[in-house]
């Protein structure tokens, strides 16, 4: 796809003035790194940084028993949550594979607005419109909102310096105003910090964004891009779709069991779900940890004793732990586990690595 066929943010000017590199992904063009990923890593561990993640999609199911039919169709259990929460959840396959995985915001029994994956809202809109009963809308709003990213253990700090809600549990929502215009904070994120998401109008977004920029560097922060948050979410063992999950790749094969509500009478991919996980899985995620020098990616063979158990799904050097580290499906019939070695085969060299149950890093998410 040329740089011409990929779709921008409504912030793309903003970053171009803040000397952003960019790549696609999921269709868009987006900013890979300003200050460089190590440091932009480094701020959100230790201070904070802001993300531009506009490219996320968003949709509203609206409608008398919208939460109702949400909770019939994905995985999680709506029911165990309320009006001002969110869940993660999944869009699953009859087969039990995964349309995607999204954030589902409670709005009230008639209205839950869902966050799904850029490359996959169009999927997830078209099957959910053509499930929903009469009366109940499922509208595309790709374009309405914005996604801003704020995290890290000073994130409540940019938030208050803007006059905005922090204090709220893990997954809780509020709406609020900045400048005169709405913007929806939740308590979520993708890098394993304490940290918020904030959804401003697409046009609104700009005044928000940049307010947010001068509080992240006023404390020392630092704008991130999609670099460091590639780092960050694989040292917390977060799944990303097309890597850890995926039509092929199930819930249950990517540690995301938790994120089914197995006492729903109903929700797609139940049967097949059900009979995986009284099965067990043929294969899980691990995570893969080098103990020598060499870079770790998508797509090499995990081996014990030479011959292939697995593969690896996503790689990268750790910032945080100055190695490289995977997350990798292996096959459960290997009797692989957690503290056991196996080599990676790095462009034909076996790299000896240990396999860890993720995350590599302690989480602070609550």
């Amino acid at each position: 796809m040329s740089d011409a066929e990929l779709q921008q943010g409504p912030l793309h000017a903003v970053h171009t003035e803040l000397g952003a590199t960019f790549a696609p992904f999921g269709g868009w063009q987006m900013p890979v790194s300003y200050a460089g990923v190590v440091a932009e890593h480094t701020a959100v561990r230790e201070t904070a940084g802001v993300f531009d993640v506009s490219h996320l999609g968003k949709a509203l199911v609206a409608g008398p028993g919208a939460a109702e039919f949400v909770n019939a169709s994905l995985t999680n259990d709506l029911g165990k949550i309320g009006p001002g929460q969110a869940q993660y959840t999944l869009c699953a396959t009859e087969s039990g594979g995964v349309v995607d995985d999204l954030i589902a915001y409670y709005v009230s029994d008639d209205e839950v607005f869902l966050v799904p994956n850029a490359a996959n809202t169009a999927a997830v809109v078209a099957k959910l419109a053509a499930e929903a009963p009469a009366g109940v809308s499922v509208t595309d709003q790709h374009r309405d909102f914005a996604v801003l990213a704020v995290q890290g253990p000073r994130s409540a700090e940019i938030l208050a310096a803007l006059g905005l809600p922090s204090d709220m549990e893990y997954m809780a929502f509020a709406d609020a105003t900045f400048g005169g215009q709405p913007v929806r904070v939740c308590r979520t994120g993708y890098t394993g910090e304490h940290g918020y998401e904030l959804l401003p109008t697409w046009d609104g977004a700009e005044a928000v964004f940049r307010a947010l920029v001068t509080a992240v560097r006023a404390i020392g922060g630092e704008v991130a891009g999609l670099g460091a948050r590639d780092t960050l979410r694989t040292e917390a063992g977060y799944p990303l779709h097309g890597h850890e999950l995926s039509t092929e790749i199930s819930p249950l094969q990517a540690r995301c069991g938790w994120a089914i509500g197995w006492k729903k009478p109903q929700f797609w991919g139940r049967e097949a779900l059900l009979a995986e996980k009284e099965a067990g899985p043929a294969r899980k995620m691990w995570g893969i940890k080098a103990l020598d020098r060499g870079v770790l990616r998508q797509g090499q063979s995990v081996l014990r004793d030479g011959a292939p158990v697995g593969e690896t799904t996503s790689g990268t050097f750790s910032p945080s732990l100055k190695v490289g580290i995977a997350l990798a499906l292996i096959d459960s019939d290997s009797g692989i586990a957690a503290g056991d070695q196996v080599e990676v085969d790095v462009r034909g060299r076996a790299l000896r690595c240990e396999v860890l149950t993720p995350p590599f890093v302690p989480l602070h998410t609550k």
